[in-house]
Order: C-alpha cells, then structure tokens, then sequence
C-alpha cells in the first residue's frame, strides 16, 4: 500500500511539472517580452519532454521504402505529412551544400501556437547548438524569418509573415530599371502575400519581378530570396505603391529549418 501511495505520488508531481512547463513554454510564445531565467528554465524542460514523447514517432521517419500513413495515424496523428516532412528534410540537408559563407545548424520546428500562428515558431535548438537572436531562419524556399527569443535547447523565430511594427525586413526588387528597395512589412491572409510598402510610385514595377533581402541595416544577408511580385496598388495620393510578393514557402507547412549561424572567414 506504501509503495502505491509512493509511486502515485510521483506520477502526480510529475504531471504537474510537465503542466507547468507547458504552461510557461506555451505563455512565452504570446508574449514579446524577453523571458526570465525560470520561464527559459520551463520552456527547455517542456522541449526536452516533447521531443521525448515524439522521439519513437519521429524515428519514422528515418525509414525508406515503407508506406507508414496508416501507421502513423494510429499513433495520434503526430506525423500526418510524413512524406512531406522527409521531402523538407532532404530539401534541408541539400540546401546546407550551398552554404558557403555561414555555418548552417538545422533545426526541427517542434511547435506552433495556434493564436499567433504566422507570428512565431519553436525550434528544437538553442544556445548550446550556438544560435543566438537575430541569426536568420531560412528553408531551401527562402527567407522565414529571424530567432526571437533563445534558451538553452530551443529558440523562436519571429517569421516575416508576423505583423509586427518592429518586425522590418528591408528588401530590393529587381526591375528592369535596377534595383530599389523598401520595406517588407506585413502579410495578407486572405491572399497569402507578404506586403511590401513605401515603394516610389515613380518606380517601374512588374508582375514577376524577384524580391530579396537588400543587406541594409545589417539584419538580413544580401540576396536571401523571399518571393515574386504578384500584386501592385497604388496609394490614394499616388505617392507609393504596396506590393503583394508570393513566397515559394507554404508558411502553413513548416517542418525543418536552417539557421545561418556564424560567417565563415
């Protein structure tokens, strides 16, 4: 009876830790502020259970050649894009070969908090695997976005879909003319463009025309690819125009990620 009442003991205190630490992991993600020594405490805890509850599921996908669909949705739906994830993960490790100015360390998306969806995602990788805030976040699709927030074992990437005021990418567009640069600065839902604004209405913008990362303000490398101008509207006063830019990445479906960590010498 002793020994019952023990070990129940401990399955209780158990529960509440990892409750506690999902709390904190999933409080964290809706909030800007930067997170206090406990909360990172928490937050590494809750990641090291979830990946550990995953670990036999994930193993999945390692295997070749095998129809696992079935099987997976016996194990609670954990991977139901399988084939979708190993094709992201072949897709990572080939982008690693073309990265030859910055250390390239891969990371597995391990959550996504449905409130603020297109605002940020949680990666299984933190400062031990040496990434800090500001590196950027990229997929072989192009630019997603830049770390956050970062402890021991994970960190949160603010994505270029975010709506946020403080959350600027400054851009070129390549026109027949050259390049000119504005500011990548919101995202639209309902059509699945990020936007772009403060373009001199003077400029000659095409349909089709390829949108990078400008460099300027040291944030964002040159030349990281983000998207094609799909859209153009003038202002009322005909002073600027705000561009729709399609992405090639499905911000929807993010499994794998690489960030550049530091530049090579």
């Amino acid at each position: 009876m002793y020994r019952k009442r023990k070990k129940r003991k401990k399955i209780i205190i158990i529960a509440i830790i990892v409750f506690c630490s999902f709390f904190v992991l999933f409080y964290s993600l809706s909030s800007n502020r930067k997170l206090t020594t406990v909360e990172s405490f928490f937050k590494d805890a809750a990641m090291l259970v979830m990946k550990g509850v995953m670990l036999p599921f994930t193993s999945l996908n390692l295997e070749k050649g095998e129809d696992l669909t079935e099987s997976y949705l016996i194990q609670k739906n954990l991977n139901v894009h399988l084939e979708e994830e190993i094709e992201q993960l072949r897709d990572t490790l080939d982008l690693n070969q073309t990265l030859t100015g910055y250390t390239p360390i891969n990371a597995t998306v391990i959550t996504r908090n449905k409130s603020y969806w297109y605002q940020t995602l949680t990666i299984d990788k933190g400062k031990k695997a040496g990434l800090k805030k500001n590196m950027v976040a990229i997929t072989k699709n192009g630019l997603i976005g830049k770390i956050e927030k970062v402890t021991n074992y994970s960190s949160e990437i603010k994505l270029i879909t975010a709506n946020d005021v403080n959350n600027k990418v400054s851009v070129s567009i390549a026109t027949t003319n050259g390049d000119t640069t504005a500011i990548l600065s919101g995202y639209d839902k309902e059509t699945n463009l990020v936007l772009i604004s403060g373009v001199d209405s003077m400029v000659e913008i095409k349909e089709g025309d390829v949108v990078t990362t400008s460099g300027l303000g040291g944030m964002f490398p040159r030349g990281i690819y983000i998207g094609v101008v799909e859209t153009i509207t003038n202002d009322k006063y005909g002073l600027s125009k705000t561009l729709g830019v399609k992405t090639s990445q499905d911000f929807n479906n993010i499994h794998y990620v690489t960030i550049l960590g530091e530049e090579k010498e």
